[in-house]
């Protein structure tokens, strides 16, 4: 058995299973791929409308592969707004990748920096819910099987987005067809899946309803998505008290 499918039990560490390879990885992503589609066409809608051409479409989506960053330079571009700004408000937007792998850096730490680097560039929220599921009774990730998951999605989103750039014209409301609440109808159903995988209901309740109380009572003070991150902090850290706590 080759290091890059087990590691030593001398180390206190579980093997990775067999059929967690790349194919593997590409199975685990269909679950995803309505999220990707549909958003992505709208990403592709809304790209068309803001004067970029098809090419221009393919390469935001294989350079850039960011929904909000998307949506984000294609409203800023539609606006005039420099490179500079676009190029910030980007960053700044998708910054929370740096705390993503961050996540996932200790199942990777038998793997190589190249496939680390792989890894980390073709990470999206989506693979990430989807890679922390199934890392839940795990010590490592499988680097083929991450490669599909990745890879999967990558795809699919460019598909996605290249289709919503070609038929954008006959589509000039995508919200009418419900496309906006798929991306968080998918993610409800990866939450669904962690939780049972976890069965720690206590504390994911405490989390849950702390999140609800916390956007509610700041909404009223503050405006705009403010809530969301403080909700964000003030629950996770309430979800490690407790579990440490317990």
């Amino acid at each position: 058995m080759s290091q890059d499918s087990a590691e030593w039990k001398s180390g206190g560490f579980s093997e990775v299973k067999e059929g967690e390879g790349f194919w593997q990885g590409v199975k685990d992503c269909i679950p995803t791929l309505l999220g990707y589609l549909s958003i992505g066409f709208a990403a592709g809608v809304v790209e068309k409308t803001s004067g970029l051409s098809m090419i221009e479409v393919a390469l935001m989506s294989l350079l850039l592969y960011a929904g909000s960053g998307q949506f984000i330079a294609a409203g800023m571009i539609a606006a005039s707004h420099p490179v500079s700004a676009i190029i910030f408000t980007i960053f700044f937007v998708n910054s929370r990748h740096l705390l993503l792998s961050a996540a996932l850096a200790p199942y990777f730490r038998h793997q190589s920096l190249k496939q680390n680097m792989i890894t980390g560039a073709l990470l999206t929220d989506e693979t990430f819910g989807v890679a922390v599921t199934s890392a839940q009774k795990k010590k490592q990730l499988d680097f083929k099987w991450m490669l599909g998951l990745n890879l999967a999605a990558y795809l699919n989103w460019f598909i996605a987005n290249m289709a919503g750039g070609f038929f954008g014209q006959w589509i000039p409301d995508p919200e009418k067809y419900g496309m906006d609440f798929a991306l968080p109808a998918m993610f409800i159903g990866l939450l669904v899946l962690q939780i049972l995988s976890k069965k720690a209901f206590f504390i994911d309740l405490a989390v849950a309803i702390s999140s609800i109380l916390i956007v509610v009572a700041v909404s009223f003070f503050f405006p705009g998505s403010t809530g969301v991150i403080v909700a964000t902090i003030v629950a996770s850290t309430i979800g490690m008290v407790i579990g440490r706590w317990k």
